[in-house]
């Protein structure tokens, strides 16, 4: 009885502490903000292109479209799926970093750096070479079978090392992979002659984003992230240990066998639609910490928010570097991802 009343009040002093850390006035900030300065950002990027369009024109365009206006068509065909495009996958990317790194405490957690956003390309080059013409929405369900086996074979193999799964061999078993499946993946294209079809996922961007794209995209995406504020709490509690959440009561196969599903499913989709984007889901989730505490039921959203904000900026960053021509998205993040990534990695003690 004296041990289960320490244990009980060992708990409930880590439940304290979480929430002094827990800071929902800025969460609160940085939602309504953020969704503010998305709907600039949208309305911006809608207007900025080889053809500049007034602020004015989009408003009419999205809500009082004519088929028989030039602009207007290249509003609606064009840029609005890009940019709504650009939304999701920030989004999906940044919440799939998010309960990674809760569920495993493994602060170098990403979907490009374990090998699912790897995976997934390697399944899209082997559907463009043996399917061609398969319609997006087996491309998608492809993706997630790609996704679900790269992760599986990084933590195969991460487990086989004396000692366990640590963070360094996570992240050295998603390298070795990834850089495997991606020759592979170019071997494939050459042998095949696809490489035209596959450079724009190679390079990662928006610009072939198509509304049929979206419509097939959005329900999984919404859905699973939806799935992950659902089991928000449930990750906070991983977060602090496999063990504390245990004894809180919680059911820790279960919670991480749907994290890791909904984490496939937003990759999986992500790198259908624009190839691949990596380090939002490593930058994002230790911002928002950051900002709003250790409390995953403000991560996770504050986290869609400010990844949808990046990847719609740094898309418009790609197109003023060098007009009329386009930098690919994924090179204008990595930019700033791989300096973060080396700064974690240097970090001696990491708190998540």
């Amino acid at each position: 009885m004296n041990q289960q009343a320490v244990s009980g009040s060992g708990l409930d002093q880590k439940a304290k502490r979480l929430k002094l850390r827990s800071r929902p006035w800025a969460a609160t900030l940085i939602l309504i903000g953020g969704l503010i300065a998305l709907a600039l950002g949208i309305a911006i990027s809608v207007s900025f292109g080889a053809a500049d369009i007034k602020l004015s024109v989009v408003w009419t365009a999205v809500f009082h479209f004519n088929p028989d206006i030039t602009e207007h068509q290249i509003i609606r065909e064009l840029r609005l799926p890009r940019v709504l495009g650009g939304v999701m996958v920030g989004a999906s990317l940044a919440v799939a970093g998010a309960i990674m790194q809760g569920m495993t405490r493994n602060p170098l957690a990403d979907s490009g750096l374990m090998g699912i956003n790897s995976g997934a390309g390697f399944a899209l080059a082997v559907c463009f070479a043996f399917f061609p013409g398969l319609p997006f929405m087996y491309l998608i369900l492809y993706s997630f079978v790609g996704a679900g086996a790269g992760a599986g074979i990084v933590y195969g193999v991460g487990s086989l090392a004396k000692g366990g799964l640590t963070p360094a061999r996570l992240v050295l078993a998603g390298a070795a992979l990834s850089a495997l499946l991606s020759a592979l993946s170019e071997g494939i294209a050459l042998y095949f002659r696809i490489g035209q079809d596959l450079a724009f996922w190679y390079a990662g961007g928006l610009a072939g984003t198509k509304w049929f794209q979206l419509q097939i995209m959005s329900p999984w995406v919404i859905a699973a992230i939806l799935g992950a504020i659902a089991l928000s709490r449930s990750i906070t509690m991983l977060s602090l240990g496999e063990d504390i959440a245990k004894g809180l009561g919680q059911r820790t196969g279960l919670v991480k066998l749907a994290g890791t599903l909904i984490v496939l499913i937003l990759a999986g989709a992500s790198v259908a639609v624009v190839g691949a984007v990596g380090f939002v889901g490593l930058i994002i989730p230790h911002l928002t910490r950051y900002l709003v505490g250790v409390d995953y039921r403000w991560i996770i959203p504050c986290s869609a928010v400010l990844g949808a904000l990046l990847v719609v900026g740094g898309d418009l960053t790609a197109r003023m570097i060098n007009p009329p021509h386009e930098t690919p998205v994924g090179a204008i993040i990595a930019l700033i991802g791989v300096p973060f990534f080396l700064y974690l990695a240097r970090k001696e003690r990491r708190e998540l």
